[in-house]
């Protein structure tokens, strides 16, 4: 059974920082890449960080130069480390890990999410 285990959110003040790590266990198929979203209140939820099995990496836009996304493969875990935290990043953050086992074998996972709370 595939698990993924956000953990690291919490309440930081502007400015702050935090790493959020993402778990993954019981991946029984090639992972192409894994992802962090976030969703606000009222807001939709959106892509803000990916890296795929080759490594590469992409973010939006209100995050560039400020969050960064990593990997340990040995440990199965990914991490968001953001930085230079605004209020407006306040929301549930969750991971994402698309794979595949075959042609017609796709897989796609998230985790229960977990809140970051940033105040002015």
């Amino acid at each position: 059974q595939v698990q993924l285990v956000e953990s690291g959110g919490g309440l930081v003040q502007a400015g702050g920082s935090l790493r959020l790590s993402c778990a993954a266990s019981g991946i029984m198929f090639t992972i192409n890449a894994v992802g962090w979203h976030r969703q606000a209140p009222g807001k939709q939820r959106e892509l803000v960080a990916a890296i795929t099995s080759s490594g590469s990496t992409s973010y939006a836009d209100s995050v560039k130069g400020r969050f960064t996304i990593s990997r340990d493969n040995a440990k199965n875990t990914v991490y968001l480390q953001m930085n230079s935290l605004k209020p407006e990043d306040t929301a549930v953050y969750f991971c994402r890990v698309q794979g595949e086992a075959g042609p017609k074998q796709i897989y796609e996972y998230w985790g229960q999410g977990t809140q970051v709370t940033v105040s002015s």
